[in-house]
């Protein structure tokens, strides 16, 4: 498309498998986007996905999807990328990281023919390391190229804080910070319901031994996709409604604080690595990075989850 007006919002979806797909149908009734583009290697698949939402589009706010190509990256405000292997049972995310890298590479190339400008959103596993190839790779900034991170872990986190406290998911808040994977660290000094911290709201509850809890809590939300793919073979709703959220964020300038993967320089002796904390994201992807004053456990926690993904990334090539 030539000559996009200023209020036409252009999202691409590279990669219409479960999870690309499904975030094309979580957007298409958000009325977020003007026009959504779906790219797969398999041209049959992307556009058997672009009609099938099509059909519903007498139920959406009005949207154009359709079938594309790498051209149609050209005048993109937000290019979210999904393609790559899947993550097989028993499979842990940093296993798929020699599969995956090449895929990435050949994606941030057809991307770069045609844009520079698009705030990209890396969602592909293992989303830490292949944020940063492509950060490597393309030469682009670390604010306008990005992972999504914990986002979907800190929401999972929510959930079952919520159920535990039997309050509104939506009244707790927290973080899951470092990698999306096995050596997350539930950031537990940085979570509150009703402005008290977690741990002060479940003293007054006195229902149960919070302490011995969390460690339960936090054990499920890493375990999480390891179930979800043992029972199904993939995760799509969840990651889906994480990335609305995400590109919801960009398209509004919301400046909404979210635990996106992103490269970190000079946190807590962290250096080079991509990984998650909490980040200010808006229209030109991430504002800033909020820089919490973490205690010595959860430091160690996240210098540890640093060291592991430092070691994937520095084992893949230049």
């Amino acid at each position: 498309m030539t000559g996009k007006s200023l209020n036409h919002v252009k999202v691409v979806i590279i990669g219409a498998g479960a999870v690309g797909s499904t975030f094309g149908y979580t957007l298409m009734g958000s009325g977020l986007a003007n026009e959504i583009i779906l790219i797969d290697k398999d041209k049959a698949k992307a556009e058997g996905e672009a009609m099938d939402l099509s059909h519903g589009l007498p139920f959406t706010p009005p949207v154009a999807i359709s079938a594309g190509d790498y051209p149609d990256c050209s005048e993109a405000d937000v290019i979210v990328i999904t393609a790559g292997a899947s993550q097989a049972p028993g499979e842990s995310r940093l296993d798929l990281i020699g599969r995956n890298s090449a895929i990435c590479r050949a994606v941030m190339d057809g991307i770069l023919e045609h844009t520079r400008n698009a705030v990209i959103i890396m969602v592909t596993n293992p989303v830490d390391v292949l944020t940063y190839d492509a950060l490597r790779h393309s030469g682009l900034s670390w604010q306008q190229v990005f992972g999504s991170g914990t986002v979907l872990d800190t929401a999972r986190f929510r959930y079952l804080l919520s159920k535990h406290c039997e309050v509104d998911a939506r009244n707790v808040h927290g973080y899951i910070l470092g990698e999306h994977g096995d050596s997350e660290v539930a950031a537990w000094s940085l979570t509150h319901l009703a402005g008290m911290q977690i741990d002060r709201y479940c003293e007054l509850c006195a229902c149960c031994n919070h302490r011995e809890r969390r460690g339960r809590v936090a054990e499920e939300v890493r375990s999480s996709a390891y179930h979800l793919i043992e029972a199904k073979g993939f995760t799509n709703y969840g990651i889906g409604q994480a990335l609305l959220r995400i590109v919801g964020a960009v398209i509004r300038d919301e400046r909404s604080v979210l635990s996106v993967s992103s490269l970190v320089n000079g946190y807590m002796g962290i250096n080079g690595v991509c990984l998650s904390i909490p980040c200010v994201v808006g229209r030109a992807g991430i504002v800033r990075q909020l820089l919490a004053d973490l205690p010595e456990d959860e430091r160690d926690g996240l210098r540890a989850s640093a060291a592991k993904l430092k070691a994937m990334q520095d084992s893949i090539a230049p």
